[in-house]
């Protein structure tokens, strides 16, 4: 009997890609910085300056605390070491827009070694692949993304912080090991509540398939212990608030729905068209002289805080974007429950977050990374997965260009894009090959059809397309309009990115409606 294959070491390859990126990282400490760097900042400060009972009341400074407790105890736990570091990090007062090179090495290295969290999540399914090359395809996804370069390591943020945690909890759900996987996943919602768009999907399988189907004792007693411990952190997290009588206040900061439906930038979602459709008839309408109400706010004024309205077309609240973003997972939490099947199980998470990222209230471009990321895992596992998250993952990287806006970052984000386009090009058409028959020669697949490409005519005009909407923006467009327009490169960026953004959500759906059918295929097979 053949003894299956012996999978490499994972351990020294996976050292050596968070080593190499925290090289990069280390080179990148001096550039440009947003003002979520004074956000983290202040939130040193307040938490550990302020009893925990005003942490959520505080206004000492605009950026109030607006992350759920296990990320404000994160906060205070970095304050010590940056307390004695340098005082005034961590003063309330004193420190507001504090810029000294000890604040910026500070909190530069706090996100590097947070990202050792992001380093476990990837191992945890890198050492279960057989072959180096897959290795170091889904460590080259993960560890080395530009968009979290770009995102955390020069815009400033923890992405990768958080998105491990979310890799370990599917991890540990892929590994059929369901209670500890919930439980991960509740600290996650603890750490950062926007990620609680999967929280559907996770209920809906860990109800099926950890509860279900074990009689009814033993499941209500899987379903007691599951509440429990997702219970347990939850009033970890929120006890000492509820406590002080405070909860009101929490979810008021956790939940500004005042902010609007689009951030300042627009995420390239599904509101960039309707926004640009009301616009469109509203011009129509003027033009045909009926009379149109110019709404107090505008969509194009680009300010953070502002809550726009609609000429045209219908308000949106945040109860009919929660509806379509439930509307839309609908396909996943039906398979969830008809099919619990583990290995399906990252695929519909990273649907609910595109359902998130496309339908969603005041979402911000960087969410994409929610799915982006986790996609990755499972991109060496067909051919047409790799072309998918290969589009995906240019598009995704290319919508958060304008975050670094400053002339001196421009090299930076084009060149850390251009590396790994390449680096995912040579990888995933060395991966899958196709052997001869009649030969032991490789021979690539890169054939004539569509189907052997990596990238399709369609997809690689749609790619290339970004050069002329980038040229457009840096160059051309102040060019011949000057200061006119300024809202619209960005627009433009939002509109085509979004684009690639609803083809990914579809070919997401298409794969989930194509597996429930085949599932159900050879389910009734099983009884013929």
């Amino acid at each position: 009997m053949s003894q299956p294959p012996i999978a490499p070491s994972s351990a020294p390859v996976a050292w050596w890609f968070f080593l190499t990126s925290s090289c990069i990282k280390l080179l990148l400490i001096p550039t440009y910085h947003s003002t979520d760097f004074e956000v983290h900042r202040h939130w040193l400060a307040l938490t550990h300056s302020l009893p925990l009972h005003q942490w959520y009341t505080d206004i000492t400074s605009e950026w109030t605390l607006d992350y759920p407790p296990f990320f404000a105890y994160f906060e205070f736990l970095l304050s010590y070491p940056a307390s004695f570091l340098d005082s005034t990090i961590v003063d309330l007062r004193d420190g507001l827009w504090y810029s000294a090179p000890s604040v910026l090495l500070f909190q530069r290295f706090s996100v590097i070694i947070s990202d050792l969290v992001l380093l476990t999540g990837v191992w945890i399914f890198v050492r279960k692949q057989t072959t180096l090359s897959k290795k170091k395809l889904v460590l080259l996804f993960v560890l080395w993304s530009p968009s979290l370069l770009i995102v955390d390591h020069v815009h400033f943020q923890y992405n990768g912080f958080l998105l491990g945690w979310l890799l370990v909890s599917m991890g540990f759900m892929v590994q059929g090991r369901d209670l500890i996987g919930g439980f991960v996943f509740a600290c996650l919602i603890c750490f950062k509540h926007l990620f609680a768009v999967a929280a559907p999907v996770y209920f809906v399988y860990i109800f099926r398939h950890y509860c279900c189907g074990y009689g009814v004792w033993r499941g209500m007693k899987r379903f007691l212990v599951m509440g429990f411990a997702v219970g347990v952190v939850f009033a970890s997290a929120f006890g000492p608030f509820l406590y002080h009588g405070q909860m009101s206040q929490v979810l008021k900061r956790l939940f500004p729905f005042g902010r609007g439906l689009c951030h300042a930038y627009w995420a390239p979602n599904f509101w960039v068209f309707y926004i640009i459709l009301d616009k469109i008839l509203a011009f129509i309408l003027k033009k045909l002289q009926f009379n149109i109400q110019e709404p107090t706010a505008s969509f194009t004024r680009g300010l953070v805080g502002d809550s726009p309205t609609f000429t045209v077309l219908p308000q949106v609240s945040p109860a009919i974007s929660l509806a379509m973003v439930i509307l839309t997972m609908l396909p996943c939490l039906v398979q969830a429950w008809r099919f619990p099947r583990q290995r399906h199980f990252i695929r519909w998470v990273c649907y609910a977050y595109s359902c998130g990222f496309l339908f969603g209230w005041h979402v911000h471009e960087k969410a994409s990374l929610h799915f982006v990321i986790p996609l990755g895992i499972i991109a060496i596992d067909s051919f047409q997965d790799a072309k998918h998250y290969f589009f995906l993952s240019i598009v995704s990287c290319y919508s958060m260009f304008p975050l670094l806006f400053e002339p001196k970052e421009y090299p930076i984000k084009v060149i850390l894009l251009a590396i790994h386009s390449i680096l995912m090009w040579s990888g995933l058409t060395s991966l899958f090959l196709k052997i001869s028959p009649n030969s032991v020669h490789r021979k690539p697949r890169l054939g004539k059809n569509q189907e052997d490409r990596l990238i399709g005519w369609i997809g690689g005009c749609y790619l290339l397309s970004l050069l002329a909407v980038e040229i457009w923006g840096q160059f051309l467009h102040a060019y011949i309009f000057g200061d006119m327009l300024p809202f619209f490169p960005l627009m433009l960026v939002s509109l085509y990115c979004a684009i690639g953004m609803i083809y990914s959500w579809a070919w997401q759906l298409r794969v989930i409606l194509k597996s429930t059918d085949t599932l159900i295929s050879k389910k009734r097979k099983k009884f013929i």
